[in-house]
């Protein structure tokens, strides 16, 4: 590895070991800090997600639950290549579990992205596709705010081929794709195609 490169992975490995050592929403998280994210110098392609699930805490991993199934299946790619971070980086808006709601997870820790995201993809230079997963995502992170997420993706032209908002993968949008055959027809064809090349 060129001395350059070395310094970078370096400096991102450094980055990350106090990103995980963060406690900075310790006493608002009902299971305590671990934040889990993925990130390399190398990596093309950039998942935005909300926050890791109660499963996702108890493994230490992203996406590993039936989300995680379906965004691969999305992608085109392998678990393997999921979890290179040389190829995927994934940096949730929020890094910890943030505890459970009457309907699902709460939203995630709003002090997380205005912290570290900024530090973090400065020191992943080789990011080319940017996936916004879910509105806290998309809000975050679209150009021109959308009124829903329906209409963000809907919009997918508009930032293509760098940036595109997604629906969450979560099975509770079952419904939501049901009602929206584009979605596969339109839409997933040409991010396979677009992934498959970027890690070519």
């Amino acid at each position: 590895m060129p001395t350059a490169k070395a310094a970078e992975a370096r400096a991102l490995q450094q980055l990350l070991g106090e990103v995980r050592a963060c406690t900075r929403c310790a006493p608002q998280l009902p299971l305590g800090p671990k934040p889990i994210l993925q990130a390399g110098v190398g990596a093309r392609i950039l998942i935005v997600g909300q926050a890791p699930g109660r499963r996702a805490h108890a493994a230490g991993i992203p996406f590993d639950d039936a989300s995680g199934e379906r965004l691969r299946s999305w992608l085109g790619v392998s678990r393997a290549q999921f979890y290179d971070p040389e190829q995927f980086a994934i940096l949730p808006i929020g890094f910890c579990f943030p505890g459970s709601g009457r309907s699902g997870d709460l939203p995630p820790r709003p002090e997380c992205a205005p912290l570290w995201h900024p530090a973090l993809c400065e020191r992943m230079p080789g990011i080319e596709l940017t996936l916004l997963l879910g509105r806290y995502a998309q809000a975050r992170y679209l150009p021109q705010p959308a009124e829903s997420v329906t209409a963000a993706v809907q919009r997918w032209h508009e930032t293509w081929p760098h940036l595109l908002a997604l629906p969450h993968p979560s099975p509770r949008n079952n419904l939501w794709l049901s009602r929206n055959p584009w979605f596969e027809a339109e839409l997933l064809p040409a991010l396979r195609e677009r992934v498959a090349k970027l890690l070519a």
